[in-house]
């Protein structure tokens, strides 16, 4: 038995003992005329033609209160601690563990299981199930208790005919078409959170064409089961009695007024207002062009009430950059309703700037996908609404310092990164013809950046690289983001080669065409989906692609070659090829805090014409926290080769044409702010072509058999959305070894991951 093996089994017979001493020392103190509650749970039975009932036994489990106290590896962490600092002399650490972790003690008597029932009755109720049997069991053992509720559902009421009771007037007729929407149907299951729904959808409609005092407590509901001897109901709809007037008739725009440089110190007035292309201006001096604001403006003149445009007006005016808040105010255009078929509001937008410069830096501890960790400073000055048209110039800095952590071939190497970049961020979209934006989630920008990077790789190689981009970013709604680069420059060169890296590329032509000086310049399009971003989603998606065309252009205009047969422009050979991929995250929720997720990555790069591979900088990776986190970072593949056989010219990084991974992790709670996963993890890179320096890197048929496969456990540290993360994973399948001989079960491996986030 090996070291590593006798530590986990170690560790595992501690945790046994720990949990076993916890629950132990937990019930001593629990007074002897009480039971400390250990779990509570509702069972559900029901005929086989009542359907979809998964909501309603959610919906019963939230009613089950108090809650026992939280459990960690069956430990009451917790509860453990509260007990602990009430001794007569608890001591400053059981004091401060009690009042970061304390919980008070839930016993059977602080349950009223009958008040419990009846909740469960009235809920039960509400969603048609009237003759529903409610009862508890409670079972006690060694000083713990266990309450189980059991019902019974029968036969639930279902919808026959729902009708609107309407009456003269255009509110009837716009509630009339809304129900055209309805998703109230004949064979509905009975259900009060479906009126409130359907109350609220039918606001939104109202709200949308122009009603703005519409409330939807104005709307009710009346059910009628006299009609039927089975189990069967009619629903009615109609309008409250003394509905006031104003709620019943649309609203129109009156005026738009706009300051954009609202403050409490600003004596501008209503009586200063200016009016452009329709829009009143209340700004003296001027602080931001007035001609340039409109176009973000969706409102108009005589246009009909509607929230979605105000909300869109509102992003939209926010994604500017140049304001700290966005504030949109509706007052009535006249004070007493007439006999007109419309009423009249004044929109006033208020506008508050941020401050127009500002410095910031940022000292971090920085930990990439590739195992290098160390600190880092960045300072960015900005100037904000710079030519008075929402304009932001950028000008940062940065300096880092990196160490691969961990055992392995790189261990201990460092390197040193220093940067400098310009940016302006213009708020619009410069094109030599005009596109409508104004059906944008957020203002369209256009993004033109300068910058140089210094990267030392110590021991090895220095790179410098120069980069310039010019190109637009836009989203059409708060989950949907495109960037566009028409045009991104980068010239690399590689210098001061060690002797060592020298000899490694002299092994490796793959290798040393990829680190070879390369001017890189293409077309650059980035596609988000992203449905982590709207909370209503119980199965978020995220989707990213990213596709590059470099080399094209210049394969054009350039005339000269180099002795190896390169074209090059202004001496210095370019490089052509096109890279696609695609990061597909899906979040299946089992419940509010368990989630299982699952991620598919593919990626392919093609060079051709000048290049025979892809720069360093465009290759692939595999391995890592962020990747499959049973190998070291960027440690897998191409393919089944073997980095142990000498005179390959291996290199620590191993690259790739293309990169295929998949991964699975269950999440759940543990206690507080302490989270756990489980996962498996898959993947590799491969060559395009066979290269003698790396044998079996090329892609085959047989792909499947070079997969690196890992499986493990992590803790996450949440806190407000800051995630520390640590995995612990073993490798399943190492693809560089011989067939037969690849997979297993290995806990003699045991690779540590430290991430900040999560991984996908």
């Amino acid at each position: 038995m090996s070291f590593r093996q006798s530590s986990v089994r170690l560790i595992f017979a501690l945790l046994v003992s720990l949990v076993l001493f916890s629950s132990c020392s937990v019930r001593r103190f629990i007074p002897t005329d009480e039971y400390l509650l250990k779990s509570a749970s509702v069972s559900i039975s029901a005929p086989d033609s009542v359907k979809n009932i998964g909501g309603v036994e959610e919906e019963l489990e939230g009613l089950l209160r108090p809650e026992p106290n939280s459990t960690f590896l069956g430990m009451r962490v917790g509860l453990n601690a509260h007990y602990k600092s009430q001794r007569e002399n608890p001591g400053f650490i059981s004091k401060y563990l009690n009042r970061k972790f304390g919980e008070e003690p839930v016993y059977l008597s602080d349950v009223d299981s009958s008040r419990t029932m009846d909740l469960i009755t009235n809920r039960l109720e509400n969603n048609g199930f009237f003759n529903a049997k409610v009862s508890s069991l409670t079972t006690t053992k060694k000083k713990l208790a266990s309450i189980k509720y059991s019902v019974e559902l029968g036969q639930p009421y279902t919808l026959e005919r729902f009708e609107l009771d309407s009456a003269a007037g255009t509110i009837y007729e716009g509630i009339a078409q809304s129900l055209k929407e309805s998703t109230i149907t004949k064979g509905s299951r009975f259900s009060l959170d479906m009126m409130q729904q359907e109350r609220e959808r039918i606001d939104t409609y109202l709200k949308e064409r122009g009603y703005y005092n519409f409330n939807a407590d104005f709307l009710i509901f009346e059910a009628d089961t006299n009609q039927y001897n089975s189990r069967r109901f009619n629903l009615f709809l109609r309008l409250k009695k003394e509905v006031p007037q104003k709620a019943l008739l649309p609203y129109k725009l009156n005026k738009v007024y706009v300051n954009p440089d609202y403050s409490f110190n600003n004596k501008a007035s209503k009586a200063d207002a200016y009016a452009v292309n329709g829009i009143n201006f209340i700004q003296d001096p001027e602080f931001f062009k007035p001609n340039r604001m409109t176009p973000y403006i969706l409102f108009k003149e005589d246009q009909v009430y509607n929230p979605k445009i105000s909300r869109l007006t509102s992003s939209r005016l926010s994604s500017i950059g140049a304001y700290k808040f966005v504030n949109i105010r509706y007052e009535p255009a006249f004070d007493e309703v007439t006999d007109q078929d419309t009423l009249g509001l004044d929109a006033n937008i208020f506008l508050s700037p941020l401050k127009k410069r500002s410095v910031r830096a940022e000292l971090k501890a920085v930990t990439k996908s590739n195992g290098f960790a160390g600190p880092a400073l960045a300072v960015v000055y900005s100037n904000r609404n710079l030519f008075r048209g929402g304009e932001t110039l950028n000008l940062s800095g940065n300096f880092g310092y990196e160490v691969q952590l961990g055992s392995g071939e790189a261990e201990g190497l460092s390197s040193t990164q220093f940067g400098l970049e310009t940016g302006l961020v213009i708020p619009r979209l410069l094109l030599p013809f005009n596109v409508k934006d104004t059906v944008l989630y957020a203002v369209p920008k256009t993004n033109i950046k300068l910058g140089y990077d210094l990267f030392s790789r110590s021991d090895l190689y220095n790179l410098n690289a120069l980069n310039s981009s010019f190109g637009y970013n836009w989203r059409n709604t708060q989950a949907i983001y495109h960037e566009l680069n028409p045009i991104n420059i980068n010239y690399v060169n590689t210098s001061n080669i060690t002797p060592a890296f020298q000899e490694i590329l002299d092994r490796n032509s793959f290798l040393q065409s990829s680190f070879e000086q390369q001017l890189i310049t293409g077309t650059t399009y980035s596609f988000i989906y992203n449905q982590l971003t709207e909370g209503k989603k119980r199965n978020p998606i995220l989707l990213v692609t990213n596709f590059e065309f470099a080399g094209n252009a210049l394969d054009l205009v350039s005339k000269d070659s180099n002795g190896d047969g390169q074209e090059t422009l202004f001496g210095i050979a370019y490089a052509q090829f096109f890279k696609a991929d695609l990061n597909f995250v899906y979040n299946y929720r089992l419940s509010s805090k368990q989630t299982i997720v699952g991620r598919i990555f593919g990626g392919y790069g093609l060079p051709y014409g000048n290049s025979e591979t892809l720069p360093f900088s465009r290759q692939f990776f595999s391995g890592g926290p962020s990747s499959v986190r049973a190998f070291r970072s960027r440690s897998l593949g191409p393919g089944s080769y073997d980095p142990t056989v000498e005179d390959q010219g291996a290199f620590f990084d191993r690259a790739g044409d293309i990169r295929l991974e998949a991964n699975i992790e269950y999440r759940f709670p543990i206690y507080s702010f302490l989270k756990g996963a489980l996962f498996v993890d898959a993947g590799n890179v491969w060559l395009n072509n066979e290269n003698a320096a790396l044998p079996g890197g090329k892609f085959s048929k047989d792909f499947i058999k070079e997969l690196g496969i890992g499986y493990g456990a992590g803790l996450r540290v949440d806190i407000q959305n800051f995630v520390i993360r640590l995995d612990l994973s073993s490798p399943f399948s190492k693809p560089y070894l011989p067939i037969g001989q690849r997979t297993g079960f290995d806990l003699s491996e045991i690779l540590f991951n430290f991430g900040i986030g999560y991984p996908f």
